[in-house]
């Protein structure tokens, strides 16, 4: 089946006002509960990270629920001892969870529907609500974190660094409820369209991750002096660099230090929290954290071009996203990422040789890596003159334009078919369009149990780039 648009799709015959100013009309023979109406809502127990194992009884927290790019739980990521299980509570298939807290607003109340038919846990952060009454647990999983009912679960979060919603104002959560055959019917059409769209994305970023493993041998082999850019050959003489992890260097190559090519301003750091950047109306710059751009502010601490290295995080170990991330322009920085000025090299070759370290002889901590300020600017690099540093970026500029632009449009197509997923989830389970008939006449396969997970995130453009020449 073709995915419909949108616009394809045709509205109820009968509409009526749902009461509710967020919701507006719905279909005339809907039901327009509070959550509190058709279950019991109450709070996990447990939730000491010691406790984790790498197998075991699986177990979800509040991070399991707003990492996930899915409506439903159908495993986890965490895991507990059997002994340590009757301190937590447990669940069962059908069983909705809410994130209890989160660092922003978008995250809080952020839920899924619990798949797993084994025996599972949830930790104290997380608010577990099971219906009283037959209803399609899977339309809940849809209806409860669509864009409407998360944006009501928005208004409800209190706090100021964290946000915490808790039971007593969830059971207010109001959303549509359509006869259960009707139910049955829109989980239908949904799975299948959302079958489709992971399908398209997963091959999206099967391609950009092709075109990132090209993009990145090609700036790997210029920053460390494996091919001279001039000839695209390896340089005809080489030295030992006396330094284990950088091996042999082009012979007119330096062995120099991170505190020798940049000054540290991490002085100038400042932290927001969620409450300080949310009351900002403006909204005209970036706001960096150790994983990039993380939100926007009314105001800047710098206005520069500086390289900024993550500070903590699993991302230093596990490096699924870039560290060393370019910051032109004005913008502010929290005290998650180190702030770098370059002192005469050239950012985005420097940007280049930073994120082809391996930081791991320099992160302290196991449960919460720390690469510290002082182990960083310790950190021995090998450099080429300036004039050779400029030619190495003009080099991979333009040995990756191609491969730039195809990343860029891959990614562009990603968002699109993500806005039409939340956009016609949306619309279905808040009775804008009718998709009774669209459901009668799926295929047979539509039946079957659909994988609800959601792909890898894309890994963002790597940070030597500039722009396109």
């Amino acid at each position: 089946m073709k995915l419909p648009k949108v616009g394809e799709l045709k509205p109820y015959p009968e509409m009526k006002d749902s009461g509710v100013e967020w919701l507006e009309e719905v279909p005339a023979h809907w039901a327009v509960p509070r959550l509190g109406q058709i279950g019991k809502l109450s709070k996990g127990s447990g939730g000491n990270k010691d406790d984790e194992l790498p197998k075991g009884i699986p177990c979800i927290r509040y991070g399991d629920l707003y990492t996930t790019h899915s409506y439903f739980i159908e495993d986890s990521r965490s895991f507990i001892p059997k002994d340590k299980a009757a301190e937590y509570t447990a669940i069962k298939l059908g069983d909705v969870l809410f994130a209890g807290s989160g660092e922003t607003i978008d995250e809080i109340g952020k839920s899924a529907v619990n798949l797993m038919q084994n025996d599972a846990y949830c930790g104290g952060d997380v608010i577990l609500f099971r219906p009283s009454q037959q209803v399609d647990f899977r339309y809940l999983g849809y209806a409860l974190d669509c864009r409407p009912s998360a944006a009501q679960k928005a208004t409800m979060g209190r706090g100021i660094t964290v946000m915490h919603i808790y039971g007593n104002q969830l059971k207010y959560l109001t959303f549509p409820l359509p006869p259960l055959p009707e139910q049955t019917a829109i989980v239908r059409f949904l799975d299948h369209a959302d079958r489709r769209i992971w399908s398209y994305i997963r091959a999206k970023q099967k391609l950009i991750a092709l075109l990132e493993e090209k993009k990145q041998a090609i700036i790997q082999q210029a920053v460390t002096g494996q091919i001279d850019v001039q000839t695209g050959k390896p340089y005809p003489t080489s030295k030992p660099s006396g330094v284990e992890w950088l091996g042999e260097l082009p012979k007119h190559w330096e062995v120099s230090r991170v505190k020798t090519e940049f000054h540290c301003l991490n002085h100038h750091r400042l932290p927001l929290n969620s409450t300080e950047r949310g009351e900002m109306t403006l909204q005209r710059y970036d706001y960096y954290g150790a994983s990039g751009v993380i939100d926007r502010v009314d105001d800047y601490l710098f206005d520069d071009e500086l390289l900024l290295i993550a500070e903590d995080g699993a991302n230093l170990a596990l490096r699924n996203r870039p560290l060393a991330i370019m910051a032109r322009g004005r913008f502010w920085v929290n005290n998650h990422a180190h702030v770098l000025k370059p002192k005469r090299g050239h950012l985005e070759f420097l940007a280049g040789v930073m994120e082809s370290l391996n930081y791991l002889p320099w992160i302290s901590g196991a449960a919460q890596p720390k690469l510290t300020q002082d182990r960083l600017m310790s950190i021995a690099i090998a450099l080429p003159s300036r004039e050779e540093q400029d030619k190495v970026v003009s080099f991979v500029a333009g040995e990756t334009r191609h491969l730039r632009v195809g990343i860029s449009g891959a990614e562009s197509e990603i968002n699109l078919l993500r806005e039409y997923r939340t956009r016609l989830v949306a619309d279905v389970v808040t009775g804008k369009v009718d998709v009774r008939n669209a459901a009668a006449r799926l295929p047979s396969e539509a039946e079957k149990p659909r994988p609800h997970g959601s792909p890898d995130e894309v890994r963002p453009a790597h940070t030597f780039e500039k722009a396109p020449l």
